[in-house]
């Protein structure tokens, strides 16, 4: 089994995709929170989604948004954060912090063994939240193009696979997508970033936009702690290339997969293949 650290955008995606048909048009009938400690303290505003009607969920990176009538809520899955959706909740166990139930009885509860999930309010559009402004391009909406990676990218010399992690660049494209996209657009994960041409970036965009396309529709990644909303793991691992394959054959030219820390995080390539 492949190990991954943290729920990334496909697994988000597959989360939101999970939920979307149960709260959608439906009322807040109450919200439960158990134990406030996340990575910010799950602010008592959050009961003002109480009574109000779901009229858009949404993904921006990895926070999954709730639109309300009137703010909205941002529910951020963290390291180990899953949302499960019951229509017969039992009794909530250790980790569970928060319920929304809804009025169709329906409860979607929020469980967090490590504590860095986030559950915060917004007053306002939830776009316009801080953690929201910062954040760069969906990589799979028409804004992320090799044009702007290329111009993104000039005189950098900060290595590829860290340019592309970075959520100000581009967001949710996280440690074991970007080896595998860097690998089918075959570009060396420490080339700088700067040193790309606007060609190699039209690869490297079709090749994240597949990579990702293709573990949403497997339901994201299987992880240690991660689960779809449905209770199911993600199959994807059972299509990567070259992450966690370590000195196993390169399918494109036999050679071994190497493995290297980037950025304080491992990397997979093959270093005959990517260059």
């Amino acid at each position: 089994m492949v190990y991954i650290p943290v729920p990334e955008l496909p697994e988000v995606e597959t989360t939101l995709r999970g939920i979307q048909p149960h709260m959608l048009s439906q009322h807040i009938a109450r919200v439960t929170v158990r134990d406030p400690r996340l990575r910010w303290p799950v602010p008592d505003e959050v009961g003002k989604a109480e009574g109000q009607q779901v009229v858009g969920l949404r993904r921006r990176g990895k926070y999954l948004l709730i639109d309300l009538q009137q703010g909205g809520l941002l529910i951020h899955l963290g390291m180990s954060g899953s949302l499960r959706v019951l229509h017969e909740p039992g009794p909530p166990t250790k980790h569970d912090h928060f319920d929304i139930e809804l009025e169709s009885g329906t409860c979607l509860r929020f469980n967090d063994p490590r504590r860095f999930g986030a559950f915060l309010w917004a007053g306002g559009a939830v776009d316009s939240h801080p953690l929201l402004s910062h954040l760069g391009p969906e990589p799979l909406s028409g804004d992320f193009t090799a044009s702007y990676l290329h111009q993104r990218a000039s005189g950098r010399k900060l290595a590829i696979k860290n340019f592309i992690m970075k959520g100000q660049v581009v967001v949710g494209v996280g440690n074991i997508y970007a080896s595998e996209s860097l690998y089918m657009a075959g570009i060396h994960p420490l080339r700088a970033a700067g040193r790309i041409s606007l060609q190699r970036y039209a690869g490297l965009v079709d090749a994240i936009r597949d990579v990702l396309r293709r573990a949403i529709r497997q339901g994201g990644t299987t992880l240690r702690d991660f689960a779809n909303p449905d209770g199911k793991a993600g199959y994807f691992a059972r299509e990567l290339l070259v992450y966690d394959r370590a000195g196993s054959a390169c399918f494109q030219c036999g050679g071994l997969i190497r493995q290297k820390v980037i950025g304080q995080r491992s990397s997979y390539f093959c270093p005959s293949c990517q260059h």
